[in-house]
């Protein structure tokens, strides 16, 4: 193994268990919310920086321990704030392009052409650690945005144009607090029942909104209903798709339904959830988010970025 390899490893592994120790302490209250305490997610000051690189491996760790005890702090105000029972812990650092998983499909999932973009329901990794997607864009409650970003909480939206369009600025505010904005088809429609072509416009076609309104060319894909077939896949592929992430549970405001036969969380899951409203589900999407976290945090997990693994 090259020694900058050997070197790299061991610091990103003390670097997570440092994050894992506060994020503990911290959902504890053991972190003091009345102290001075930068908000979540931000970097430290130029001068901070510099003087921990100044330090060599050891300054950075202590730094990066900083950033985080201190972000943690500030979450767990937001946590008390929006009625969380639990303050989420903080995802330790993702993995470098080269230590990214590799993704294939799920056993089971596959359409006999393992070069189309892989079908999954769980990332592989160690790290305890789940990923929160949000499908179709029906309900656009100004509230989520607020607490998932005052919360620091990762997750990604799958968006079908036929609702989204009633309010693309919605999603555009939350795409600016860092949500990447991901393709659920124009009208969500029940994909093996069409033909090819048909399943090309489909997908193309919230390409190319998405790539408009938003900017991006999004690399994941989600069918409607997780219902697909080998064409879907090929279509997918044509249109740019990368991989396909389905999921593993899903979340509603009063409980969660398991799709794996223990009916529990695992390393890499993937929880799927809906823009839903009280005209829908028993709760508000805040409430949804309050369910979901507390069983998160409760089991020993955090909500990682999808992106920074696939």
């Amino acid at each position: 193994m090259p020694s900058a390899a050997r070197g790299r490893r061991p610091r990103r592994a003390a670097a997570v268990l440092a994050a894992l120790l506060l994020a503990a302490l911290a959902a504890c209250g053991d972190a003091d919310p009345g102290r001075d305490v930068a908000p979540a997610g931000k970097q430290p000051e130029p001068q901070q920086g510099a003087a921990a690189a100044a330090a060599g491996p050891a300054g950075a760790l202590a730094a990066y321990v900083e950033r985080v005890k201190r972000a943690q702090a500030a979450r767990a105000v937001a946590a008390r704030k929006w009625g969380l029972k639990l303050t989420p812990l903080a995802a330790p650092p993702p993995p470098t392009a080269a230590e990214k998983p590799k993704i294939t499909f799920r056993k089971g999932f596959g359409v006999g052409d393992p070069t189309l973009p892989p079908v999954f329901t769980t990332v592989p990794t160690k790290e305890r650690i789940v990923f929160l997607t949000i499908d179709d864009g029906a309900e656009k409650d100004p509230e989520l945005v607020r607490m998932m970003d005052e919360l620091d909480i990762p997750y990604s939206a799958f968006l079908s144009d036929y609702l989204v369009r009633e309010d693309y600025g919605y999603f555009a505010k939350m795409q600016r607090t860092g949500v990447a904005l991901h393709n659920h088809t124009l009208n969500h429609r029940y994909m093996p029942a069409l033909s090819y072509a048909e399943q090309k416009r489909e997908i193309c076609g919230q390409q190319d909104v998405i790539e408009k309104r938003y900017g991006t060319r999004p690399p994941l894909f989600r069918p409607p209903y997780g219902n697909y077939n080998a064409d879907t896949l090929r279509a997918a592929r044509s249109c740019g798709v990368k991989a396909v992430p389905l999921w593993s549970a899903e979340a509603f405001p009063d409980h969660m339904e398991w799709r794996e036969w223990d009916r529990d969380l695992h390393p890499g899951d993937i929880i799927l959830t809906h823009f839903r409203g009280r005209e829908d589900w028993k709760g508000s999407m805040p409430d949804m988010i309050r369910y979901v976290m507390n069983v998160v945090t409760a089991k020993g997990y955090a909500v990682a970025k999808l992106e920074d693994y696939v």
